[in-house]
């Protein structure tokens, strides 16, 4: 198949799938800002990030060596069985000394929902590793089921546990596990994973193979998370669970062009690595960079001029003030689309270390910047740290990654972008209805003609697909 269909094919089947588990917290926005405080659903969300610090932590970033290691294997079952038992083997061991570790330490430490955290931090554990292991072996149907599965569960349990039951943080928590319970069960039977665990197969030479691509992933993986999230402890030391509440909410906004940017980045990701040595790769990552970043634009400033008409529906007016500070991590984001696409390039190459590095270095200018400015600014600080350090990444990796692949954009573009994003955030923080408007209007044009092409393409292919079954 040709490879631009082939990953339009493959975007297409992990999008319906991936789309209900992660903007499934943006649609619940309603609720948790109905049901839950400020201060609470703050440090709700502060758990909840430091349950995505320990994840890869615990595993040691294993599910991304199993998820390009099964690639290479495809159509060799034997392989397929050796890593899918080395994987579990090291899984049953990792999560073994984790809870030891665990409840030690949490018996001198005290901590809310202790054991709720524990069960959150398990699932999340196993469910990542099953969805990477649906993609390695090209299952992308299967791993949108489970995704759209862990959507209903997440919408489901919600409404019942803090609606119906009261239970409010415990109950957000909770729905959380759930929703990554159903999500392992399914795939484990679904792929029937039971039948490729043959303990006799573990290989020690194997796993030291894999962990030499997976381990410097573990650094970058603390560091995304320090870019990502180090905003919510910061804040909270500093300003106090409420200030991360209104935080928390200024980035589901954000999230939701995240949720695309992972969602395009799990089809990006698998067909890098299938064209890392094709004679027109180089044509075929432009063509490619050139449509995502384009259309990633489109939605940022689309998305600032939505704003200012949607935040009223949406939040409650106790969250009022994050309404401030949702165009720069929406800026940010954007530069993260390009940090992301070149991400999976290098891991293409299997040079783990390199995105390892340009992410430490992003990690140490959100916390420098962070920390210098949030006496004098307040919850600006979070916001432009953040988006500070994704155009520091962005700018490294474009120039480093052109020792290895030649990306080139339509000329004009980067003016083009900047001129754009400049005029809606003016716009959005006049904050007059009839600028709003302006706003909207210019935008929405802007966004038209420069997806024109893609525009079209996905009209053509709506039109044949609509022929066919009519």
């Amino acid at each position: 198949m040709n490879k631009k269909k082939q990953f339009a094919k493959t975007t297409f089947i992990i999008f319906f799938g991936k789309v209900c588990t992660q903007l499934i917290s943006f649609f619940l926005l309603p609720l948790y800002t109905s049901y839950l405080v400020k201060e609470e659903y703050g440090l709700v969300d502060l758990i909840q990030t430091y349950v995505t610090l320990f994840v890869p932590i615990i595993t040691l970033e294993l599910e991304m060596s199993i998820f390009r290691y099964l690639i290479d294997s495809r159509g060799k079952e034997k392989n397929i069985e050796k890593l899918i038992s080395n994987n579990f083997w090291v899984l049953g061991v990792s999560l073994t000394i984790f809870s030891v570790l665990y409840f030690i330490v949490t018996s001198f430490v005290s901590i809310p929902f202790r054991f709720l955290i524990w069960v959150d931090i398990l699932v999340c554990v196993l469910s990542g590793n099953f969805l990477q292991i649906s993609r390695g072996l090209g299952r992308t149907l299967d791993f949108s089921i489970s995704c759209i599965l862990t959507g209903i569960t997440t919408i489901v349990s919600n409404i019942i546990l803090i609606c119906f039951c009261g239970m409010q943080a415990n109950g957000m928590i909770l729905s959380m596990a759930l929703a990554n319970f159903v999500c392992s069960f399914y795939l484990f039977f679904r792929l029937k994973l039971y039948s490729k665990i043959h303990f006799r197969l573990v290989d020690f030479s194997l796993l030291k193979e894999m962990y030499h691509y997976s381990i410097p992933l573990v650094p970058n993986g603390i560091s995304w998370w320090i870019v990502n999230v180090s905003d919510r402890s910061i804040i909270s030391f500093v300003l106090g669970a409420g200030a991360n509440g209104i935080y928390a909410i200024s980035n589901k906004f954000p999230t939701i062009l995240s949720s695309l940017t992972g969602i395009f980045n799990l089809s990006w990701s698998e067909s890098a690595s299938l064209h890392i040595n094709s004679p027109d790769r180089d044509e075929f990552f432009s063509d490619i960079a050139n449509m995502i970043m384009k259309l990633f634009v489109a939605l940022g400033v689309g998305m600032i001029s939505c704003m200012p008409f949607v935040f009223p529906i949406m939040i409650h007016s106790s969250y009022q003030d994050a309404y401030l500070y949702i165009p720069p991590l929406i800026l940010g984001t954007v530069f993260n689309v390009a940090i992301c696409l070149y991400s999976q390039i290098y891991l293409a190459k299997k040079m783990s270390k390199q995105v390892a590095s340009t992410t430490i270095m992003g990690a140490i200018i959100n916390i420098v910047f962070n920390v210098v400015l949030i006496r004098v600014i307040g919850l600006y600080a979070a916001s432009i740290s953040t988006m500070i350090a994704y155009l520091a990444m962005f700018l490294y990796r474009h120039f480093d990654l052109k020792k290895y692949v030649t990306i080139t954009y339509q000329k004009g573009f980067f003016i083009k972008s900047t001129l754009i994003f400049l005029f809606a955030i003016v716009l959005y923080y006049y904050n007059h209805f009839l600028t709003n408007l302006l706003s909207l209007v210019v935008v929405c044009t802007y966004a038209f003609v420069s997806n024109f092409d893609l525009l079209k393409s996905g009209y053509l292919f709506l039109k044949k697909k609509i022929k066919h079954f009519s």
